[in-house]
Parts: structure tokens; sequence; C-alpha cells
């Protein structure tokens, strides 16, 4: 088998410590040296110096958790870091030890079959830091307003049901009130500063329980929670801005996209990064954020459609613009999914518009242009004759029967 690294090394990283194995070839012989060393910051700086000596060029780690990364931001500048997949270097079944995983890692590297993952610059990663840990708050946000319905239920509070946003002015107002000690129901819509659509007399119902004060104190924790949480958004959203700086022109390009917002365009960016030469092409790229069918086929058979795992993070929010671009009028993307929705169903059609909109902007960032609508005719006027075959099937079904004069337009007969 070829070799394509001469001096290289394999990690095997753990939380406290990293076995590290040099690979060297010297007069046609290959030679293994193996050290411990602790993940303390002069740990890995004596790590750096060991890989010095040795003359390593190449260093190759499994994604072990989040304990690759301080390995990476030490090794980054003196040498050519991979980092693999541990499903796709996992070692033959036998006696397995940090040492022999270290040797396996080193022995794939310097044949060249490792296939790195993808890591994105540090600003990048940063970004990425900033919009996961605003995903993270909102969800625990909506957690805590869920806690705040269930309390209101036990109260016998049918508050929910006649106002649209709980936590809005006017929500807030009663809730106040209530927190406060206010039991009487007409007061408590009398704290409502707006207009609500809801008759007074049907809101006065919905307020008249029976609240404990155990429910005025879950009531006050949880709202008390939910403001330290949307302060905690604004801050995140501040640092998101001036962390945005040097791509900030790539995300509003992108939300030239039918349902793809500012929000959603900060995480398309913080995920893949605006350096689309990583991915060979688009189709590529679909496939590491696990928006296609996976490939699992024996003797001839195809075993498994699903999809694969992909980029979690990535996927749930392209879904989410294509459930919002498949609503958007005289689109692609809503011809696209009402298309594929009548022959596969809503689910794998949704999973459909999420990859063209991925594939969209992998060109959209390769060429720096904006988005170009194919417009709802698109597949009409891709090819007349299937459409009318299938307009022809469907009226048959209906039981028309349909007398077809050539150039005639078609003539319909009851």
């Amino acid at each position: 088998m070829e070799m394509l690294y001469e001096r290289c090394a394999g990690l095997d990283v753990h939380q406290h410590s990293v076995v590290a194995c040099a690979r060297v070839v010297a007069d046609g012989r290959v030679a293994h040296a193996v050290e411990t060393f602790a993940t303390t910051t002069h740990g890995l700086l004596a790590l750096a110096d060991w890989l010095t000596e040795r003359g390593c060029t190449h260093v190759a780690m499994e994604s072990t958790g989040i304990y690759w990364r301080p390995v990476w931001h030490v090794l980054g500048d003196a040498f050519e870091l991979i980092l693999a997949n541990a499903t796709h270097i996992r070692n033959i079944p036998g006696r397995k030890s940090d040492v022999s995983d270290a040797r396996w890692i080193a022995d794939l590297l310097a044949h060249g079959l490792i296939r790195g993952s993808f890591v994105p610059p540090t600003p990048i990663r940063d970004l990425r830091d900033l919009t996961r840990t605003r995903k993270q708050l909102v969800r625990e946000m909506t957690r805590h307003t869920q806690r705040l319905h269930k309390t209101l239920e036990d109260a016998n509070i049918k508050i929910t049901g006649v106002i649209t946003d709980l936590l809005g002015q006017s929500g807030r107002a009663i809730l106040a009130g209530v927190i406060a000690g206010e039991d009487d129901p007409e007061r408590l819509v009398d704290l409502a500063p707006g207009r609500l659509k809801a008759s007074r007399a049907r809101l006065i119902e919905a307020l008249r329980g029976r609240v404990r004060p155990h429910h005025r104190f879950v009531l006050k924790l949880h709202l008390e929670q939910i403001d330290g949480l949307q302060a905690a958004v604004r801050d995140v959203e501040a640092r998101l801005g001036e962390t945005l700086g040097p791509v900030r022109t790539s995300a509003e390009l992108l939300t030239t996209i039918p349902g793809v917002s500012t929000t959603v365009a900060h995480v398309i960016v913080s995920e893949i990064g605006i350096d689309m030469s990583r991915f060979p092409s688009a189709a590529h790229l679909v496939s590491w954020a696990g928006l296609c069918p996976r490939s699992d086929e024996s003797a001839g058979k195809r075993r498994s459609t699903r999809l694969r795992k992909g980029a979690p993070w990535l996927k749930t929010t392209l879904v989410q613009a294509a459930w919002a671009g498949s609503r958007t009028k005289g689109s692609y993307l809503q011809a696209q999914y009402r298309r594929l929705k009548a022959r596969r169903g809503p689910m794998k059609a949704i999973v459909a518009v999420a990859a063209s909109i991925l594939t969209a902007v992998y060109h959209m960032l390769r060429k720096g242009v904006p988005y170009h609508d194919l417009t709802a005719a698109y597949f009409d006027s891709r090819d007349p004759t299937t459409l009318a075959r299938r307009l022809i099937r469907r009226l048959n079904a209906l039981g028309v029967h349909v007398e077809i004069k050539t150039p005639v337009p078609i003539e319909v007969s009851f």
C-alpha cells in the first residue's frame, strides 16, 4: 500500500491524558515511539515539542466529545491536523488499549486512509458557539413557558385558551396581578392594557380559578427565569452582531432565499462557513448535512434509505426554513414541495426542499450571487409532455374520457 507520510503521529485523546504514537520511516524501516502526556496546557506544549523532535508533519486524532479541541488549539499552528470520525477509523476486534489505538491511527494516517472531518476556522467556530447557545437559551425559555401554562392549569385559570401570547403585554400584566395576590377576575381583566380578541365575559370566566400561595410562588419563579433568559438572549445577539462582521455580507446574501430569515442565515453561515472549497460539490455538502438518503446496499438490494444523522444543528434549522419556503406563494420551493408531497408524503417532501435550499446556499456562497427563483412554473415548462400525461391520468382517474388531437390542444368529453 502506498505511503503518503513518512513522519506522522496518531493521538488517542482523553479528558486528562493523551497517548501519542509517532510513526517514523527511516532507512526503509518503520519505527513507532509512544508517549503519554497530560491534557493541561503545559502537557500539550510538551507534546508539541515531542512531535517536533521526531519531525512529524501530520497529526491525526479522533473527535472524542470536546476533548479534542484544546489539543487542536495548541497543535494547530505547528502541524497539519486531521480530525477523524471515530466510527470511520474503528480498530479491528481484539485486544484494545490506548497505545494500540494511537498506533492504529498513526498507521491509517501514514497511508492516507483517514478522511478528515470539517473543522471551520476559529472565527466561524466562535460564531457557531454563539448561535448554538442562543438556540439552547430559546429552548430553555420555551420549557419555562410551558411550565407557566402547567401551573395556571393546575390553578384552573384558563387564560392560555383566550390569550394568544401569554408573555405579551396583556398576558404579563395579568400574570403580575395573579402573582401579587389579586383574586378578583374582573380586576385582573382591567389590568390588561391592550385590547384582546376574547370578550370581557369570556376573560372573566377564564380567570376565575383557585390560586394558592404555592401557585403564585411557582409562577413568579418561572417568570423570573424567563426574564433572565430573555436578557441572556439579547446579550448573545449583541455579541453575535460583533462576531458576524467578516461574514455579514454573505449572511445577508442568504436572506434572499424564500424561508431563510436573518436568524437562519446566521446559523447556516456559522455551521458551514463561507468557504465552499472545503466541499467538492453541493451534493457533498447535502450529504454532510444529512439531508440525503444513506448508501446502504448489499447483494443488489438497498437495505435502508433513512437519513444520516449528519449535522443536527444545521439540519433542524434548514427543515424549519423549508416549511417557511414551502408556504411562499409562486416560488420554486412551494412547487417542489407540492409536487413531491403528492407522491412521497409531506415529510420526505420537506426534506427535499431543505436539500434544495442548502444546494442554493452552496452555489450562492461559492459565486457570491443572490438567489434566483425558478418560479412555480419551472416544472411545468421543463417537460410539457410529461405534464400532459400526468393531467390526462388524473382526468381518467376521475372518470373523464380524454381525446387527444395533435397539435390541437387537449379536448375533454364527458
